[in-house]
């Protein structure tokens, strides 16, 4: 399945990427800078910039966990980087003064951290393995607020006023963020397996639902119409797997894991990478795939968008997906940005 060439798709290549598996991507909501972190316990951040039609990517400075960093987001104003770790904290990483200090504490692995920006209070979320979302206010060592899980958190996304959750046990919670975080609802996912990522879609500006990944070649669109199970926009859809070609349809298919979804900021249209070494776009309204890639010679493990959506970041690491005989340790991490112009265009109606 995958190929022996590491950038069959010619993207621009990162440099001084990552030692170790990239768990997070995170392109700055103000300008062109890419944090990443990983399992050697690294948070980095680059500068990203064009020169004529290349791209170069500049190492700004990076930061340490005492454990592999399992999330990254930036604030609103795009000063600081917060980030969660596999030695159960959260940190802030002040761009201007270098600070990286502690503001977040759970029982178990931080696995995600979302800034919240409201219009009375403004807040980090933290999402755990020990069951529980926490809000704090950077400045207080307690939290201002926890919500209980049903299970351990595994991803989130927030674009206010919703946070979207999803959990073990394929559980998916809706917040609602008005005045201060509160529980709207909680669902069971329509995939049948571990769900791997989500991330909030928008129409006419505002949250208009959510899309979410499994470890079995499929995603799910969710629209946030307090589950209408008649909603004409909710549906599932495989990726992820190899084609089966006509008269083969006794032959088994190889499936992929999902472990990354992305929408476009500008188009509504989305990204998804997965186990098979490849990315896809797709646009939700037609139903359609508008392009695969190539198949790199490792995994893909997690992806996002700049903010004019003009450059696509994707890491291709070992996701562990086929155990501990299958890694690798001379094989080298990637992150590469693709330039994107109208590949992810809507298709007409």
């Amino acid at each position: 399945m995958f190929s022996s060439v590491h950038n069959p798709n010619k993207d621009h290549e990162v440099s001084q990427p990552p030692v170790d598996s990239v768990s997070c991507l995170s392109f700055s909501p103000t300008a062109d800078f890419l944090v990443a972190g990983s399992w050697d316990n690294v948070v980095r951040c680059w500068e990203i910039k064009q020169s004529g039609t290349m791209l170069q990517s500049t190492p700004k400075a990076e930061q340490q966990h005492a454990g592999p960093v399992l999330s990254c987001c930036w604030s609103a104003d795009g000063t600081k980087v917060f980030t969660g770790s596999c030695d159960k904290s959260a940190k802030m990483w002040d761009l201007n003064t270098n600070q990286f200090t502690q503001v977040a504490a759970h029982d178990a692995p931080v696995q995600t951290v979302n800034w919240i920006q409201a219009p009375n209070y403004q807040c980090l979320m933290t999402g755990s393995w020990d069951k529980t979302l926490k809000f704090w206010d950077a400045r207080q060592p307690q939290p201002m607020m926890t919500i209980n899980c049903e299970e351990r958190v595994y991803g989130s996304d927030v674009l206010f006023p919703v946070a979207v959750i999803i959990m073990a046990g394929k559980k998916i919670k809706i917040l609602n963020l008005e005045n201060q975080p509160s529980e709207h609802r909680t669902m069971d996912a329509p995939l049948r397996y571990q769900l791997r990522d989500v991330s909030i879609f928008k129409k006419d500006g505002k949250p208009a639902g959510f899309g979410f990944c499994s470890i079995e070649g499929r995603a799910a669109i969710e629209p946030l119409d307090d589950g209408n199970p008649n909603s004409k926009d909710k549906f599932t859809f495989k990726c992820h797997r190899t084609p089966i070609s006509q008269g083969d349809y006794h032959k088994p298919q190889d499936i992929y894991a999902v472990n990354g979804i992305k929408f476009h900021p500008i188009y509504g249209t989305l990204a998804t990478v997965g186990s098979d070494g490849k990315f896809s776009f797709w646009d939700k309204d037609s139903r359609t795939k508008l392009k695969g890639s190539e198949p790199l010679n490792n995994t893909i493990t997690c992806c996002d968008f700049n903010f004019t959506g003009s450059y696509f970041a994707y890491a291709s690491s070992y996701d562990w997906s086929k155990g501990h005989e299958y890694y690798n340790p001379q094989q080298k991490n990637y992150i590469f940005i693709r330039q994107i112009k109208d590949e992810l265009k809507p298709r007409k109606k």
